[in-house]
């Protein structure tokens, strides 16, 4: 039991150690992408990153300074809701993401060309701010605020974080003119999306509901052929009556191979296939598969 039990300490802190690791490359990148694509070309990331760039550039204070000053006091605000660790990796990310903007900042610019800065700086800056938030940091005060929203008024996260960033855009298009606010808004999508992709991995997650005659049989050779367990449920079509559906969890790779064997077994099955956010717990799969 000894062993065991420093066995998964010394895991714990391995994690922790790695953790740091990824938030520090993470960091990096994000600083990498704003000091060399899109500040020197004025365009805004979204949230306090955003508001800290507009100051800087109507006051001189150093980006990395605001960043500091904007962030932190949200993240003080909100530890008490989010949990000190997630407050102790982000403080820790956004210094770092500070100091190698003003390492980044005496690097020769990758380009001046608008185009270019959006969609490259857009691509790395989404990679950087994925990779801390998949290792349980953030980088954007804003998105505290917006936690702590949705928990006491359950206001949408995404929704509450998009209207603080449009309000931002619509400042920044009267300051810098709206060419600006409509480059830094595209900016913001192609960051948003690629924030995904890094943050729930490429090898996203989607599930099939099959609604069959033959629920046994084709249940039999998901889990034969694809490794893939299903649930079964009991279900009742207005006109058809009672139905089995089947519920199954599995990558996108293998949706072609769901759709082929579902035709060889019941051509007149209805299936449904969506994505999938998040799973929490284990995701069986034989032969020892990813879970």
């Amino acid at each position: 039991m000894k062993g065991e039990k420093s066995l998964n300490v010394k895991d714990k802190k391995i994690t922790l150690v790695l953790d740091f690791i990824m938030l520090t490359a993470g960091a990096v990148i994000a600083a990498f992408a704003m000091e060399e694509f899109l500040v020197p070309c004025t365009i805004l990331d979204g949230g306090m990153i955003g508001v800290s760039i507009m100051v800087n550039n109507l006051s001189g204070v150093s980006l990395s300074i605001l960043t500091i000053l904007f962030n932190v006091p949200f993240l003080i605000i909100g530890s008490k809701k989010m949990g000190l660790k997630f407050v102790v990796k982000s403080i820790y990310a956004m210094v770092i993401f500070s100091i190698f903007l003003e390492v980044f900042k005496g690097w020769a610019n990758v380009t001046d060309q608008l185009l270019l800065a959006v969609c490259f700086g857009g691509v790395i800056l989404g990679a950087g701010v994925g990779i801390v938030i998949r290792f349980g940091g953030c980088l954007d005060g804003t998105e505290t605020v917006a936690i702590m929203l949705n928990r006491k008024f359950k206001w949408p996260v995404g929704r509450t974080v998009l209207i603080f960033n449009i309000a931002i855009y619509a400042i920044a298009g009267l300051l810098f003119g709206f060419d600006r606010a409509m480059y830094s808004l595209l900016t913001y999508f192609i960051t948003s999306k690629i924030i995904d992709l890094v943050e729930n991995g490429f090898d996203q997650a989607k599930a099939a509901m099959i609604i069959t005659n033959e629920s046994k049989e084709i249940a039999e050779r998901i889990y034969q052929q694809l490794g893939r367990t299903v649930t079964m449920m009991e279900g009742e079509g207005l006109i058809s009556g009672k139905k089995v559906v089947l519920y199954c969890v599995l990558t996108r790779l293998e949706i072609y191979e769901l759709k082929r064997l579902i035709n060889s077994v019941d051509a007149s099955a209805f299936v449904v296939v969506s994505d999938v956010s998040e799973i929490i717990g284990n995701h069986i799969k034989r032969n020892n598969g990813i879970r």
